[in-house]
């Protein structure tokens, strides 16, 4: 008789480390997306949770290609009328640099409560100093 494997949602739950210091910012958010969603793993279930942990460390030193430093805009709105508010790359880097990490990962992820529970299994900091050397994360190097 055939059985059905079931996989559990944390039955490996891994953690990873990401530097991104001088890296691409795309490259880096394919990765990461890639990674929560559990595709890595060969049994990738599409609407489970594989329990994978990624923390980002140098976001303050992440790059991005062309003039997008200066062209690239982050839109915000505080909810009353008139409070739409606009931002650059590099004034959003300077004030919080985890959010541009944080925002194109989100957009990467399935829409919906699985995509809101992957996205809080992402720690980004903004230099070298986490706490988060307990759970000995595998670091990944990202070309």
């Amino acid at each position: 008789m055939n059985k059905t494997y079931m996989q559990h949602p944390y039955s490996a739950e891994q953690w990873y480390l990401i530097d991104a210091q001088g890296k691409t910012l795309g490259r880096i958010a394919t990765q990461i997306a890639y990674i929560l969603k559990g595709k890595h793993n060969s049994l990738y279930t599409p609407y489970l949770d594989c329990g994978n942990n990624i923390v980002v460390i140098n976001t303050a030193q992440i790059n991005v290609s062309g003039q997008k430093r200066y062209q690239k805009i982050y839109y915000r709105h505080s909810g009353r009328p008139g409070g739409l508010k606009k931002e650059t790359f590099e004034q959003l880097q300077n004030r919080l640099p985890n959010r541009i990490i944080e925002k194109s990962v989100k957009n990467m992820l399935p829409k919906g409560p699985l995509g809101k529970k992957l996205l809080r299994k992402l720690k980004a900091y903004p230099n070298n100093v986490h706490p988060h050397t307990a759970q000995n994360p595998k670091i990944i190097n990202i070309m």
